[in-house]
């Protein structure tokens, strides 16, 4: 079941509370907050899609000292005054002098 971002419609056109809510694909969209009664309205939103060029899946790639050496990468960390190799080929150890 997909899941759905709705934003509460106030008199005075701010825009109010938002909250998610899982429905059905066929389900009618929501007209009231289904505690408070409130209008609502449907928001829409970008989907996340987590392929292998997303955020997340980058993210992962840079942690991984494996994945940065295959991919031809040095990473390095500062310690001190001095930066020290975490992953990929190069020296151990970069001075700031």
């Amino acid at each position: 079941m997909p899941l759905y971002i709705y934003q509460v419609v106030r008199e005075d056109g701010q825009p109010g509370e938002r909250f998610e809510i899982m429905q059905g694909i066929r389900d009618a969209a929501l007209t009231e907050h289904p505690e408070t009664g409130e209008p609502v309205k449907r928001v829409v939103v970008a989907p996340f899609v987590a392929g292998s060029h997303s955020q997340t899946a980058i993210e992962r790639k840079l942690k991984d000292p494996h994945q940065l050496e295959n991919m031809g990468f040095t990473r390095y960390e500062k310690q001190g005054s001095d930066y020290v190799k975490t992953a990929g080929k190069g020296p151990d150890q970069i001075n700031r002098d």
